[in-house]
């Protein structure tokens, strides 16, 4: 394949990846207060560490890699956790969990095939709802000029997120294919473009960014390890690898390859490396993005020279500071406006996610209700628990890991473990009766 067109085909999945590659950064990093020169350094080692989760998984040899033309990037899954973490127990704990939690996966990939049965759809599905739900709050600060913002709320504010959230809508509306692909992104910069007419960006950040830097181990600080904290980032390496699954066997059958059980302990193994490195760079879990799914079947484009292109153009945009500047001068009403967007397709996810189920199982129901209440209840109410002891309090002091468990085990109860000979579920019984 020609260089020119190894280069656009290269840049064309970048650019469908790119949004969701720095708002996550930018989201994680206005939430947990760090300063532009801060931000500008996660901006950068993340898309660096894009690269390098990008091209150990595509890199198939005998230990990782699953060989297919993949693109990584953070996961959504992370950010409600990694906040809510970094503010109850510092910056060092979201670090000390991801390295635990890439450590876990790296370790268990070759039994990740017996464990998918504590985690069918009904839990993932749970799971990833309640995320999405806890991260619209954020989204709706940002809309409103920020929490804490001097002109929090004001009428142009509202104005310019909104407009950024129905521009959105339209290109979906209204385009198809690539377009429709990375309009998160030309939602963005035309937000900012107009934003900054406005008189709301302010370039200072762009100017004193350096051209070049390298990646520094530990970046923010030696990783603390909190049990609570490694718990819930374990929870979102599962939910990531149950995702991811899917991904492998989507590319599978677009690339006609048939998948061993050895291709995918190989993939989990490369996805937990990417885990990994994000913890010790001080970045974040990664994992596959669908989009680029969406683009290589788009394209028919399957070689995976093209995405090796890909984790290179990703590893060199992260060396440059610059770059990376020029995204932490978006205002937080354009980044609202995406939020919603963005934000309200997790939540979607997780119900597409439980259309799977078999709802005429009340025990299903009861499963979702109770794990999605309880995940909703902790996080609106995070005091619920304060007076039990702090060995009871791991699992209930943060909403994702209440929820996230609570489904768990209701799920091996009513759906793992045999039940009684003889005895009829609810389920059986109403069956039997409309028979």
């Amino acid at each position: 394949m020609k260089p020119m067109k190894l280069f656009s085909l290269g840049l064309q999945h970048v650019l469908a990846m790119y949004a969701g590659a720095i708002i996550v950064p930018l989201i994680v990093g206005g939430a947990l207060g760090l300063s532009v020169e801060q931000l500008t350094y996660l901006v950068s080692i993340d898309l660096f560490m894009c690269g390098i989760a990008t091209l150990l998984q595509v890199w198939k040899n005998r230990f990782f890699g699953i060989g297919f033309p993949v693109v990584l990037g953070c996961t959504f899954t992370a950010v409600g956790p990694i906040i809510a973490i970094g503010n109850q127990y510092g910056v060092s704990a979201v670090y000390g969990a991801i390295i635990a939690a890439g450590l876990f996966v790296v370790l268990f990939a070759k039994y990740f095939g017996q464990l998918v049965k504590f985690f069918p759809p009904i839990v993932t599905g749970s799971v990833v709802t309640v995320i999405g739900i806890t991260l619209i709050p954020v989204a709706m600060n940002n809309m409103a000029g920020g929490q804490g913002a001097k002109d929090f709320g004001d009428l142009s504010n509202i104005a310019l997120s909104f407009g950024v959230l129905l521009f959105i809508i339209c290109l979906y509306r209204f385009f198809t294919g690539f377009i429709r692909s990375i309009a998160i992104l030309i939602g963005m910069i035309v937000g900012t473009i107009v934003a900054a007419f406005m008189g709301k960006v302010d370039f200072s950040a762009v100017s004193e960014a350096s051209w070049f830097h390298m990646p520094d181990l530990f970046y923010f600080g030696v990783p603390s390890f909190n049990l609570t904290a490694i718990l819930t980032m374990i929870l979102v390496a599962v939910v990531s690898i149950v995702e991811s699954t899917g991904v492998y066997f989507a590319l599978s059958d677009i690339c006609e390859r048939e998948l061993t059980e050895k291709d995918l302990a190989n993939g989990y193994r490369a996805e937990g490396l990417a885990i990994l490195l994000g913890g010790l760079f001080n970045a974040f879990p990664y994992t596959t993005y669908s989009q680029n799914v969406g683009l290589v079947q788009l394209s028919g484009v399957k070689t995976r020279n093209v995405i090796y292109t890909v984790g290179i153009m990703l590893v060199a945009l992260g060396l440059i500071p610059k770059v990376a500047a020029v995204t932490t001068i978006i205002p937080a009403p354009v980044l609202g406006g995406a939020m919603v967007a963005m934000f309200g397709m997790v939540v979607a996810y997780g119900i597409k996610m439980l259309s799977k189920v078999e709802f005429a199982s009340q025990e299903n129901l009861l499963i979702i209700a109770c794990s999605v209440g309880m995940g909703l209840g902790v996080t609106v109410v995070p005091d619920l628990f304060s007076q039990m002891p702090s060995s009871v309090r791991i699992l209930t002091d943060n909403g994702i890991v209440a929820g996230s468990m609570t489904a768990v085990v209701l799920n091996i109860i009513f759906n793992v473990l045999p039940s009684k000979k003889g005895m009829k579920t609810v389920s059986q019984l109403s069956e039997q009766k409309v028979s």
